[in-house]
């Protein structure tokens, strides 16, 4: 899997961040991006089980979650939590962006 130079990082989090004022509303750009530039749905493995995930949100307690499926069942995890599968989806940069700004 391709690791991200902090330059590229840095570029990646101007370009989301630049109209954005305040922690908040960089989190928002942060998940309207994610949201639209990662390609869904796309399968990942959560304790050995496969699921699909369908959408990306923003919750009530402010975080940015990946909506998982499988079958019936439906869970929302957060997307710094959520395995990168082998071929990473299409779009992983903006993650790795986000993982890089939140430290």
């Amino acid at each position: 899997m391709r690791k991200f130079s902090k330059a590229e990082l840095d570029a990646l989090v101007a370009e989301v961040t630049v109209d954005a004022y305040g922690e908040y509303e960089q989190l928002g750009s942060f998940a309207v991006v994610i949201g639209d530039r990662l390609a869904l749905p796309f399968e990942t493995t959560v304790l050995g089980v496969t699921v699909t995930v369908t959408a990306i949100e923003l919750n009530p307690s402010n975080q940015i979650t990946a909506r998982c499926r499988r079958g019936r069942y439906r869970q929302a995890i957060g997307i710094l939590d959520l395995p990168v599968p082998t071929p990473p989806p299409d779009g992983r940069e903006w993650v790795e962006a986000y993982r890089h700004w939140t430290s």
